[in-house]
C-alpha cells in the first residue's frame, strides 16, 4: 500500500472535454493545521472512527456480509440478517472515511487492518457477475425486484465512493477492483433500458466520479441515463408516492425541491456531476434554479433542510417551523456536496457561502464535543418537556438506522479537500482555517482562529515565476471588512459575496491579512415564515447562536425570555471547551408586563446539548421590554 495523491471526493483532474463554463475544474493540495476544523478532523480520527469500527461489528453490519458469504455457499441460517436493507452502506461510508483519513495521516494500524479485513470479506461475498449486496444474497430475495425501497444501487454508489477514497487517499486499489466489477454489472443490467431506478439516489454521482477516475464512458452514460429517466415513473412506488422519490416530474422541468430531503439532495449532486461532465448547461441551470429556490424558501437559518418529520421531507416554501425542524444530518452533508459541485461548475462564491453556513451550523451540531454521540435530527428549538415517539431528541452513540454517524465521519475526514480551488493561474481560498494550501503555482500558509476571530493571514511560502492571482472569498455577512497586503494601507474588501482578487508576481513572504467583521448581529426572519414571525436570532460571523437553559439565570426560562432586536450585544469568553465567545443580551424574563430584567446568554448553536437536557431556542420572541 502506498500513500495516495492529493485528489478529493470530486476530482476533474485529467478529465477530457471539461466545458469552458467550468470555472473551477481542479483542486489544490491542502492540509488542515491548528484551529477548529483541524480539531474536528483530529477528533474524528481519534474518537469517532474507532467507535465506528466497534459499532459495525456490534450492530451486525459485518456479520450480514459474513451471512451473505455463507448463504452463497449453501449454508443454512440465512434468517439472521440484522438491521435495515441498506446496512452495507454504513460499512462503505466508514471505509470512505478511512480512505481520506489514511491519506491525511497514513500508517494507522487499526484502520489499515480493519480495511484489509473488510475488503477481503467483500471480495468473498461478491458474486461472479459483480453483484454485491448482503441483504439480497443472505435472504435469497430476487435482486432488483423492488428498487423503489431496496437501496441496492444506493449501496453500490457508496461502495464506489469508498473505493475512490481508498484509491486517492491511501493508494489502495483493492476495493476499486471490486467497485469496478459492481459498476460493470450495473452497466450490463441497466444501460440503454427503461427498466427501473433506485428509490434512493447516490449511484449517479458515484458513477460520474468513477468515470472521472477511469475514463470509462459507460459509467457516465449510465449516470446520465438515470438522471434523464427521473420523472418517468421508473422509480416505482412503495407507498410513499412519486414526489417522495423525486420521480413526479423530469428534473429539467422541476423548479423546487420536494420529497425526502436526503434523496433529493444526493440526486442534485449527481445532476451537477452529469451536467459538468457532459457540458449540459440546460441540466446545470435546472439544478441552479432549484438551489436558489431552496436556499431562499426551504432552508433554515442553520443551513438545514427538511421541515417535516413525516417522510423526512421538504415542506412548502417558507414552511420552516423551528421546533418541528427535521433537518437530518445526512441532508446537511448532501447539501454541502451539492453546493461544492455547483461552486466547481460556476465559480460563484454564493455556493461557498452556503457551504460555510451548513458546515458550522446544520452539520457541526450533529456531533458531540467528545466525538462519540450524534444527532440524526437537528431542531432549532427544544422545549424542556419535549417528547415525540421515535424521535430521540438528543444525541446518541448509534442508531438502528445509522446512516448519519459514518456520513459525518467521511465528510470530516475529507474536509481539507473543500478549502480551496484553482482555475488557471488563480488560487481561490474558499474556506478559512489554519492550513497549508498549494495550487496554481502558489503555496500559502493560512493562519487564523476562525470562526472565533475574523483575522485570516495568508502568507506565501512558495511561488512560481510570473504573475498569478490569489482570490479570497468575502462572505455575504462581511460587508465593510478590511484587508492589507504586506505593508500597504488597509483597504475595504469588495461588496460581498465576492472574491478579493489580487494579481501580482508573488514572492515568498508576501502576506495578505484579511480582517472579517465577526461582531455579533441581530437577524430577523423573512415575514413569510409564519412559525418565527415576531422573533429574532443572533449570528456572529458564520455562526448561528442559540439560547440554552444551562446558561440562563435561575428562574429565567428560555421559552419565557423576551429580547429586543437592535439592542446591544456583548461578547464574553466561555469556559466551555470549543465554544469560543458567548453573546450576552439584555432580556425580560416572564410576562412582558411584569417580567424581570435579566442578562440572557447565547452560545454557538453547534454546541448545544453537551451539558444538560434543558430547553434550547435559536429564534427568540422579540419585542420591547416593559
Amino acid at each position: 500500500m502506498t500513500h495516495g495523491d492529493e485528489r478529493g471526493p470530486v476530482s476533474r483532474a485529467g478529465t477530457a472535454g471539461v466545458p469552458d463554463w467550468a470555472h473551477h475544474p481542479a483542486e489544490p493540495g491542502a492540509r488542515l493545521g491548528a484551529g477548529l476544523l483541524g480539531d474536528w478532523q483530529r477528533r474524528n480520527a481519534e474518537a469517532s472512527l474507532p467507535l465506528a469500527l466497534t459499532q459495525l461489528e456490534d450492530a451486525g453490519n459485518l456479520d450480514n456480509v459474513r451471512l451473505a458469504i455463507r448463504a452463497d455457499g449453501g449454508a443454512p441460517g440465512t434468517d439472521g440478517y440484522r438491521g435495515p436493507v441498506f446496512m452495507d452502506s454504513d460499512i462503505y461510508k466508514t471505509l470512505e472515511a478511512i480512505g481520506w483519513e489514511l491519506g491525511r495521516s497514513p500508517g494507522n494500524p487499526a484502520l489499515t487492518a480493519f480495511t484489509g479485513d473488510v475488503i477481503e470479506l467483500l471480495r468473498q461475498a461478491q458474486r461472479s457477475d459483480g453483484y454485491l449486496n448482503s441483504w439480497f444474497q443472505a435472504t435469497g430475495e430476487s435482486r432488483y425486484s423492488r428498487l423503489a425501497s431496496s437501496h441496492e444501487m444506493y449501496c453500490a454508489g457508496h461502495l464506489i465512493q469508498a473505493a475512490l477514497a481508498l484509491h486517492r487517499g491511501a493508494g489502495d486499489d483493492r476495493l476499486l477492483d471490486i467497485a469496478a466489477r459492481v459498476a460493470d454489472h450495473l452497466v450490463r443490467e441497466f444501460a440503454g433500458q427503461a427498466r427501473a431506478l433506485d428509490g434512493h439516489p447516490v449511484i449517479e454521482t458515484a458513477l460520474a466520479e468513477l468515470h472521472r477516475e477511469t475514463g470509462t464512458p459507460a459509467y457516465l452514460d449510465l449516470a446520465r441515463q438515470f438522471t434523464d429517466q427521473r420523472g418517468s415513473g421508473l422509480a416505482g412506488d412503495f407507498g410513499m408516492g412519486s414526489r417522495y422519490l423525486q420521480d413526479h416530474q423530469p428534473v429539467r422541468q422541476t423548479d423546487t425541491e420536494v420529497g425526502h430531503a436526503v434523496r433529493a439532495l444526493y440526486l442534485e449532486a449527481g445532476i451537477a456531476d452529469v451536467a459538468a461532465e457532459t457540458g449540459d448547461r440546460e441540466l446545470l441551470q435546472s439544478s441552479i434554479r432549484r438551489w436558489d429556490d431552496m436556499v431562499a424558501a426551504k432552508t433554515y437559518l442553520t443551513g438545514g433542510n427538511g421541515s417535516r418529520h413525516n417522510d423526512e421531507a421538504f415542506g412548502d416554501r417558507f414552511e420552516l417551523p423551528p421546533d418541528r425542524a427535521y433537518t437530518e444530518t445526512c441532508a446537511a452533508i448532501a447539501s454541502f456536496q451539492w453546493s461544492w459541485r455547483l461552486l466547481l461548475a460556476t465559480g460563484d462564491p454564493k455556493y461557498a457561502d452556503h457551504m460555510e453556513r451548513v458546515l458550522y451550523n446544520g452539520f457541526a451540531a450533529s456531533l458531540s464535543t467528545d466525538g462519540k454521540k450524534f444527532f440524526y435530527v437537528n431542531p432549532l428549538q427544544r422545549r424542556e418537556d419535549h417528547y415525540e415517539k421515535d424521535d430521540p431528541g438528543r444525541r446518541h452513540a448509534w442508531f438502528s438506522c445509522a446512516c448519519c454517524p459514518p456520513n459525518i465521519m467521511r465528510l470530516l475526514a475529507s474536509l481539507h479537500h473543500y478549502l480551496a480551488t484553482t482555475a488557471g493561474d488563480t488560487l481561490y481560498l474558499q474556506q478559512f482555517a489554519g492550513a497549508t494550501v498549494s495550487g496554481a503555482g502558489l503555496t500559502a500558509e493560512v493562519t487564523t482562529d476562525y470562526p472565533w476571530d475574523g483575522r485570516v493571514t495568508v502568507r506565501i511560502t512558495a511561488a512560481e515565476p510570473g504573475e498569478r492571482a490569489l482570490a479570497v472569498r468575502v462572505p455575504a455577512w462581511a460587508a465593510g471588512s478590511k484587508y492589507q497586503l504586506n505593508h500597504d494601507d488597509q483597504r475595504t474588501v469588495p461588496a460581498p459575496p465576492a472574491y478579493l482578487l489580487l494579481r501580482r508576481e508573488w514572492k515568498p513572504g508576501d502576506t495578505l491579512t484579511l480582517d472579517l467583521d465577526v461582531a455579533p448581529r441581530w437577524t430577523l426572519p423573512d415575514r413569510r415564515v409564519d412559525a418565527v414571525r415576531g422573533c429574532a436570532a443572533i449570528e456572529r460571523g458564520p455562526l448561528v447562536y442559540c439560547f440554552e437553559q444551562a446558561d440562563q439565570a435561575p428562574g429565567a426560562a428560555v421559552d419565557d425570555l423576551l429580547v429586543t432586536p437592535g439592542s446591544a450585544l456583548a461578547e464574553r469568553e466561555a469556559d466551555l471547551r470549543g465554544v469560543g465567545p458567548t453573546v450576552q443580551v439584555a432580556a425580560t424574563a416572564g410576562n412582558a408586563a411584569r417580567g424581570q430584567p435579566v442578562t440572557a446568554t447565547a452560545i454557538p448553536y453547534f454546541q448545544w446539548d453537551n451539558r444538560d437536557r434543558g430547553a434550547m431556542r435559536v429564534w427568540m420572541v422579540a419585542g420591547s421590554p416593559a
